[in-house]
């Protein structure tokens, strides 16, 4: 079997069965570019972590084939490790240590010479624009910046790729921003190919050429941020109906307007989601006036209706029939499949 280049992944009829039966990954297929920036999206126990974990050999898989920087994960996994960083969502540092010398020493834990290790973490720190604090130590630094020197700490033996697993998780909306940043100079002057996963629909959208949506451990969608939000069709109408005094009397009211909704020729497709309905339709702008005329002749009161255009979330919705913000979040597919094995409860 020919290699591939060596910054390509290549994953082909992917199965990761936990302890106890859960499939945590479900026979997924996917080809990921050398230099390519791509992501897989999706709610807490998709899958997204266990494969980014099989492919930086990290987990063992149950079975299919995997080859990343052109070497198979069975077979190869010390010839991937020399290839990658791995950035998980805790990042690994020493408060003890200064940035400067603390890339150092990752820099002479890869085997760089002192020189070279030295000159690497100048330049790391300039690329992420902490050289101001080099000589600072790192209990000092904000979360963004602990999450910046945690991300080029993977970088410091020149990998062909980078496995970011939520790289944002817990920054603040300005943090995230800076980093959002820094990620795409790593892509673009380091030329790494770089894999995130991320249950967030603005960070998905921003920063990926390429991604699959994944749920229940199967990739459901695949392509650009732009091609899937064009599958999607028109705009998407969120209707918020009036809180009636029983659950009862709610979900009887929203299963009465979406079987009012899915009659109408302008309605193109309608998901159940929190507090009411969302309805793809053509034309938005036309179809508002419609649809509150008929929910209101038919004596179903709207609280909130709101019109815009298809984001991610829609797309998800699309093929899963809810949104991924309506998701649980906390602890990955790992940890959530392990707890009734060893007989723990969901509750912790």
């Amino acid at each position: 079997m020919p290699e591939n280049p060596a910054g390509t992944i290549d994953v082909r009829n992917l199965v990761k069965v936990y302890p106890g039966g859960t499939r945590a990954v479900d026979d997924i297929d996917f080809v990921v570019n050398e230099g390519e920036f791509f992501g897989f999206l999706g709610p807490n126990g998709a899958g997204k972590s266990t494969t980014l974990k099989i492919l930086a050999t990290l987990l063992k898989k149950t079975s299919g084939r995997v080859t990343v920087a052109g070497h198979d994960v069975d077979h190869a996994p010390e010839q991937i490790r020399r290839n990658v960083g791995v950035a998980m969502q805790t990042a690994g540092l020493d408060d003890l240590a200064k940035a400067f010398d603390f890339l150092t020493l990752q820099g002479r834990l890869y085997g760089l010479r002192s020189p070279m290790a030295r000159e690497r973490a100048s330049e790391l720190l300039e690329l992420i624009g902490l050289s101001s604090v080099a000589e600072k130590k790192i209990g000092t630094f904000s979360g963004g910046m602990r999450r910046r020197l945690d991300l080029v700490a993977t970088l410091v033996h020149h990998p062909k790729v980078l496995f970011l697993d939520e790289p944002t998780t817990g920054l603040d909306p300005q943090s995230r921003f800076t980093l959002w940043d820094h990620l795409r100079r790593l892509n673009a002057e380091e030329g790494a190919t770089i894999i995130l996963t991320t249950q967030m629909m603005d960070e998905a959208d921003r920063l990926c050429e390429r991604m699959a949506i994944i749920d229940h451990g199967k990739i459901v969608a695949e392509g650009s941020p732009a091609a899937l939000k064009g599958q999607v069709g028109g705009d998407v109408v969120t209707i918020t109906i009036t809180q009636p005094e029983s659950p009862e009397e709610r979900d009887a009211l929203t299963v009465k307007a979406q079987s009012l909704a899915d009659e109408q020729p302008y309605v193109s497709a309608t998901a159940r989601v929190q507090d009411g309905l969302a309805v793809t339709v053509q034309n938005g702008g036309a179809a508002v006036p419609a649809l509150l005329r008929l929910l209101s002749d038919s004596d179903v009161p709207v609280s909130n209706l709101s019109v815009a255009s298809p984001t991610l979330d829609d797309v998800f919705l699309q093929h899963t029939g809810r949104m991924i913000r309506d998701e649980e979040t906390g602890g990955d597919e790992m940890n959530n499949a392990m707890r009734p094995w060893l007989g723990l409860s969901d509750g912790g």
